[in-house]
């Protein structure tokens, strides 16, 4: 891990995200602007740097270390699911379903590949993308049946298929094993686009941030949450990899993803399902500005443990 380099990876995005903030505050990211932004990221530029990640030598060192951070990311994503049907049966329903939600769908997708890229190199970014494909497919089956009632298994099929980032791990895994090299010009526009992941997902933060309610944001039912999704959660994972001797660099990037915040799709979904999307938003912000904390510490136990 580039620990000198953690700091500097903060600053950069505390940075990024003021930035984001400022634009949204001054009106030059408009509402509509952000929703824009939001599918650019998803359907192009967070693919792109999906496939560049991919695009690396490929060896059987690789594949055990991608096979085991792929079971700890299932093991997971069951755990969260366990944990969101029993720990908030007390909570009114309406800001259950955000907690549910936000228990099994975190914000690793925006904020944790700019992250494990930052902290391993484009090695982090690449088990990133591994450790995301069993989240992405709960976020659009079981995540949505939170808000709404369960969508057909072929709809769930037909979504997690289509979806930009399952379509750009699938080439990037053709693109791995078979080593096909791409054409110059090609490689070069992934690239560029891919590059821009951190900018963008920082910026559109700092907009979420702009329009988030801070009154009353502490409350004892968000700061359960808080400890819930950036503590105990990733211990869980932590204790998991050392007890079934995962690669260390498997292990720190499932442990980091572990303890990433509420994702942003939470607020989405509230939304336009008529939930409480004031509590979501709130849950999203104190969350993100807690775990910008968290990080530092889980960097140190990994340094410890790992």
């Amino acid at each position: 891990m580039e620990r000198n380099g953690l700091l500097s990876l903060q600053a950069m995005m505390f940075l990024l995200i003021g930035a984001g903030v400022f634009l949204r505050k001054k009106n030059i990211i408009t509402g509509e602007g952000r929703k824009v932004l939001t599918d650019l990221i998803v359907d192009i530029i967070l693919p792109c740097n999906i496939i560049g990640a991919f695009y690396t030598t490929f060896d059987k060192e690789m594949l055990i270390s991608g096979l085991q951070i792929l079971m700890v990311s299932l093991a997971l994503q069951l755990l969260c699911m366990l944990i969101s049907g029993f720990c908030y049966k007390r909570v009114p329903k309406s800001q259950r379903v955000i907690l549910q939600y936000g228990t099994v769908c975190s914000n690793a997708g925006f904020l944790g590949n700019p992250v494990a890229e930052g902290l391993y190199g484009s090695l982090g970014l690449l088990y990133a993308s591994i450790y995301l494909i069993p989240q992405r497919i709960v976020m659009w089956s079981a995540g949505i049946s939170y808000f709404t009632e369960s969508p057909g298994k072929k709809e769930v099929i037909k979504k997690v298929l289509r979806h930009p980032c399952i379509i750009a791990v699938e080439i990037g895994i053709v693109l791995m094993v078979t080593q096909l090299p791409l054409p110059v010009f090609l490689k070069k526009a992934v690239d560029s686009l891919g590059g821009c992941t951190t900018a963008m997902t920082m910026l559109f933060i700092g907009t979420v941030l702009a329009d988030a309610g801070f009154h009353k944001m502490i409350t004892k039912i968000t700061v359960i949450y808080s400890f819930i999704r950036l503590v105990a959660i990733p211990a869980v994972v932590l204790a998991g990899c050392i007890l079934f001797q995962v690669d260390s660099v498997a292990a720190g990037i499932a442990v980091v993803l572990a303890a990433m915040p509420a994702g942003s799709t939470t607020a989405i979904l509230a939304a336009k399902y008529h939930g409480d999307e004031k509590f979501a938003t709130q849950c999203i912000v104190l969350t993100t500005l807690l775990s910008v904390g968290m990080l530092p510490l889980w960097c140190m136990v990994l340094d410890r443990f790992l």
